[in-house]
Parts: structure tokens; C-alpha cells; sequence
């Protein structure tokens, strides 16, 4: 059952990351940085934003805080990253980082606690939260692509 759960997952996170990836393959460099109202955020910066708080969460997963020192989430709100290559490599980072993540976890690791912001989390806890909050931004991604595309989205 643990190996279905990781697998489970697995498989929800690599859906969302299509449904954000099929959004931006449909975009121009310039859509990407594009902004409703002046408080919006780019899909850039939320994809910056995913990245970081990614790689701040799964790196050392199971033995560090996940929000590391090294973090900068109020950088991750700035329009840092313009170069379309260089926001697509941040963003595999932290894809990879996760997928790594949970492919080196064992049916073990589910029993563990790990830390979110110095609070105890379980696991599915864990989980249950990054999951969430991908899929938020990943709605946000894909709801301004669909205003950016209008009939032209796919």
C-alpha cells in the first residue's frame, strides 16, 4: 500500500506539472511576464515561486526543516528571472528535486515526521500540503494562460 501511495503522488504531482507545462508551451516570452493588474503575479513568478518553495521543501526532505535558511520567498515575488531557458532550468530544479525525493522514499519513510516551517508534519501531512499548494498556482497558471490565449487556447 505504501508503494501505491508514493506512486499516487508521484503521479498527482507530474499531472499538475503537465497542466502547468502544456500552459506554458502555449505562451510567448512576453505572456509569460504578463500581469492582470499591478499586485498580480506573472505566471514567471509563479513559476519562480513554485520552484523555490519546492526545492526549499524537498531538499533533505526527511531531515531538515522544510523551509531552509537559504530560502528567499519574498525574492521568489520579484520578476528575477526573464530569460525563458534560465526560468525553464529553475523550474526543472525543483521538479526534479521532489520527484527524487519521492523516488528514494521507502514504505518506512511514511511512519517519519518532518518539519514545515519548525511545525511537525507526518508525512501524508507533508504531502498533503505541497500538494495543495501546487495546486493552487498551478490553477493560477492555467486560468491566466486561458485569459492570454482566449479561443486559442488548447
Amino acid at each position: 500500500m505504501a508503494s501505491n501511495y508514493l506512486e499516487s503522488v508521484r503521479d498527482e504531482y507530474a499531472r499538475y506539472k503537465g497542466h502547468a507545462e502544456r500552459t506554458i508551451e502555449q505562451l510567448s516570452d512576453e505572456q509569460l511576464h504578463w500581469k492582470y493588474h499591478e499586485t498580480s503575479n506573472t505566471i514567471a513568478v509563479l513559476m519562480q515561486h513554485l520552484a523555490g518553495n519546492t526545492l526549499s521543501r524537498f531538499t533533505d526532505f526527511l531531515t531538515s526543516d522544510g523551509e531552509k535558511e537559504w530560502r528567499d520567498r519574498d525574492g521568489e515575488f520579484e520578476e528575477r528571472i526573464t530569460d525563458r531557458a534560465e526560468l525553464m532550468e529553475y523550474w526543472e530544479r525543483g521538479w526534479a528535486c521532489l520527484f527524487e525525493t519521492i523516488d528514494a522514499m521507502t514504505e518506512a519513510d511514511l511512519d517519519r515526521t518532518v518539519l514545515v516551517r519548525n511545525e511537525p508534519h507526518s508525512i501524508y501531512e507533508a504531502f498533503n500540503r505541497s500538494m495543495a499548494h501546487h495546486a493552487y498556482h498551478v490553477g493560477q497558471i492555467v486560468h491566466v494562460g486561458i485569459q492570454l490565449k482566449g479561443d486559442e487556447w488548447q
